[in-house]
């Protein structure tokens, strides 16, 4: 097959000034990798690497010589950044394998494309393209991009033991881009290798896990990794399938579905000591971590409230929502309890209860310490219980009790 792309960032002068610094004397400078698969599948391009067969240090050089920047950012294995108008693009030398022992291999740079391609991932992401957009397919990649296969380059095993962080890769990049069933002999050396997963960073693990849990197939992704038994090693907890498939049922009524903290807390489907250990394995954020569990929180505590009935269609329960709570975690826990409630994706209660949370303003209490302290109450702790009092009133009034009334039950005491 043969293919060539016609993308505008190919035009970007950025991009052209590197090219015109690098390929000369014989060299040649291709765009790899991700862009280019992008490119042709239609998706949008947000990081463009470059491959040449110019050694480092030549590639500083003629960088230099062109008054753009090359910063040595992973030199021993032959990668420059190039700064050139603004932008940063990796430029990384061809290299070759000259002997593998166990997981790794001793490299060395090289002028042959197909080789360096045979030192990738999957076919897909092996797949080269001019200044011009000509496509240089050197492993079959354009066929299994056409259908959408992600397939391990030569032999799936060896691609694997070189980091075993391909595994996960291999899920992501079929949740991410796959169509149909996963390539067999791919899905067999995963399964057969996934203890190499023990010795991956919490970190890189942490990583893949956000992107793959919000990629359109991710729920099919995600039954494929539990029956070949990595979802477990992943999460370091079983995982819930069914509150994550509900709750990506919901994307088409708020973009949080997609937030990976909320898709990791449907798919931890437990106590708040489960989320930490997912929120812990994987290396998560103080505030990824906050969101999980303040998701967890609203949809327990809302569940609590629906206990026997569905949502009213009033905006008190809303409302209250948004004041304990505040908007985010409110649509969160929503969600959350949607997912966990066994309605399906039209419940008209939960439909209109979400759009509420979504769209309402804050209730804002309309009274403080000072306001007491004026109307004569000592300062003190009493100030604070007297205003706890007439603010859960507030709350149960349904938001109707106005200034007045709650500063003379807070008086009264």
């Amino acid at each position: 097959m043969t293919a060539r792309i016609d993308s505008d960032w190919l035009c970007e002068p950025g991009l052209q000034a590197t090219f015109d610094a690098i390929e000369r004397d014989g060299d040649s400078v291709r765009v790899v990798g991700g862009a280019v698969r992008n490119a042709l599948m239609g998706v949008p391009v947000t990081d463009i690497d470059i491959a040449t067969d110019a050694v480092p240090d030549s590639v500083i050089a003629r960088v230099e010589a062109a008054g753009l920047k090359a910063v040595p950012t992973g030199y021993e294995h032959g990668t420059i950044t190039v700064v050139s108008h603004g932008t940063a693009y990796e430029v990384t030398t061809l290299r070759e394998d000259v002997e593998t022992h166990g997981r790794s291999a001793t490299v060395r740079f090289g002028r042959d494309w197909r080789r360096d391609a045979e030192r990738r991932d999957f076919t897909m992401n092996a797949l080269y393209a001019n200044r011009d957009g000509t496509v240089l397919d050197p492993v079959g990649g354009l066929q299994d991009l056409a259908a959408r296969h992600v397939r391990f380059i030569g032999d799936a095993d060896r691609r694997i033991r070189e980091d075993y962080l391909r595994i996960l890769r291999f899920f992501r990049f079929h949740a991410q881009y796959g169509e149909g069933p996963l390539d067999a002999e791919g899905l067999a050396a995963v399964t057969g290798l996934k203890a190499g997963i023990s010795g991956l960073s919490a970190e890189r693990i942490g990583m893949e896990m956000r992107r793959l849990v919000v990629a359109p197939r991710a729920v099919e992704t995600l039954a494929e990794m539990t029956g070949a038994g990595v979802t477990p090693l992943v999460l370091a907890t079983k995982g819930g399938l069914a509150p994550f498939r509900a709750l990506r049922a919901l994307d088409g009524l708020a973009p949080n579905t997609r937030d990976p903290a909320l898709a990791l807390a449907a798919l931890s489907d437990g106590d708040e000591g489960e989320l930490d250990t997912v929120a812990d394995h994987l290396r998560l954020s103080n505030a990824e971590r906050r969101r999980m569990k303040a998701a967890f929180c609203v949809s327990r505590w809302l569940a609590d409230i629906l206990a026997g009935r569905e949502p009213g269609r009033g905006p008190e329960l809303a409302l209250e929502l948004l004041h304990r709570f505040g908007r985010e975690a409110s649509v969160d826990g929503v969600l959350l309890a949607w997912s966990n409630s066994g309605a399906g994706p039209n419940n008209a209660a939960f439909t209109v209860l979400l759009e509420q949370v979504r769209t309402l303003e804050a209730p804002v209490f309309p009274l403080s310490g000072r306001d007491l302290t004026r109307a004569g109450v000592a300062a003190g702790p009493e100030i604070g219980r007297r205003l706890a009092l007439a603010e859960e009133r507030w709350v149960t009034s349904g938001f109707t009790l106005d200034r007045a009334a709650l500063l003379d039950m807070a008086v009264a005491g």
